[in-house]
């Protein structure tokens, strides 16, 4: 499944390029859905940043569903590759749970656009179900795509979330 996302920044592409991949943290007290994120490593080489960080969702869960959700089932590692140069991020992310079956990963631009920044996220979202114990052959295919699409409908929202909370940050410090 595809995941795209779009979102306008009225700041400069540097600024938000930089405060994206080096003040991601900060942007939890905006994002209702995240419960904390912890920076992993940073490994910086010219132009090139890797950061791993452990995001861990959450966010407001109705208490019948926390009995049966567990902090693996809304955590994941982000991998993302930093290029200041290109003004790009190149990201991978590892589920906690049904790791095996999942794959997702992408490719966000930062571009200018006379009114600040346009952030372009692309990515995509593939489930592949005969991975899940449980799951018959011969529904792998079903099951597969019917996750996928739940998923990709709670993960593009989240995409823009990000971007919005980004937005927020940074206005508040302009005010």
């Amino acid at each position: 499944m595809e995941l795209r996302a779009d979102a306008r920044l009225p700041f400069p592409r540097l600024t938000v390029f930089r405060a994206y991949r080096d003040r991601i943290l900060d942007t939890v007290q905006f994002l209702p859905n995240v419960k904390r994120i912890e920076v992993k490593s940073t490994e910086a080489v010219g132009p090139i940043t890797q950061i791993v960080n452990i995001w861990h969702g959450g966010g407001e869960i109705p208490r019948a569903v926390q009995a049966i959700v567990s902090d693996a089932m809304l955590s994941w590692t982000d991998r993302a590759k930093w290029d200041e140069a290109e003004f790009t991020c190149e990201w991978n992310i590892e589920t906690h749970a049904m790791t095996e079956a999942v794959h997702c990963a992408g490719k966000n631009k930062f571009i200018e656009d006379g009114e600040g920044t346009l952030l372009q996220i692309r990515g995509e979202l593939t489930i592949d179900a005969s991975k899940l114990r449980g799951v018959p052959g011969f529904l792998a295919n079903k099951v597969g795509k019917t996750v996928e699409e739940f998923l990709g409908k709670r993960i593009q929202p989240n995409l823009v979330e990000v971007s919005e909370a980004l937005g927020k940050l940074l206005e508040k410090e302009r005010a």
